[in-house]
């Protein structure tokens, strides 16, 4: 394991760590690759996913010409938070595991909010 990986390992398992020992409420957990966006909330006590949306869901493959990444990561926050009201959650605990609060991760959280998740 090189030092990037492992440290971002490190900060990604320290992130999780906390937001599990100091939250009873779902986990809406972001993945982001370098094509796609990943979003899902994770009940931990039971280990189940209950809502899970990404870009390549929702979209199916007919991206709109001229979308950039933070609005394509904004319309799948938006998307997980109209699934969350649906199945009855509404506050949720934030983990952006080892990525920064910045970009494609802020879109999808600040959608997530308008979608009516609250966290």
């Amino acid at each position: 394991m090189t030092d990037k990986t492992k440290s971002e390992a490190q900060r990604k398992r320290r992130t999780r760590v906390i937001i599990k020992v100091t939250s009873t409420r779902p986990r809406l957990s972001v993945y982001r690759s370098n094509k796609h966006i990943f979003a899902q909330i994770i009940d931990d006590s039971k280990g189940k996913t209950l809502v899970a949306v990404s870009d390549k869901s929702l979209f199916k493959g007919k991206k709109e010409a001229g979308q950039t990444p933070t609005q394509i990561a904004e319309e799948v926050g938006i998307a997980l938070g109209k699934k969350a009201i649906t199945k009855k959650i509404s506050m949720v605990t934030f983990d952006r595991g080892s990525y920064k609060y910045h970009g494609q991760v802020k879109a999808l959280a600040d959608g997530a909010r308008k979608g009516g998740l609250n966290f």
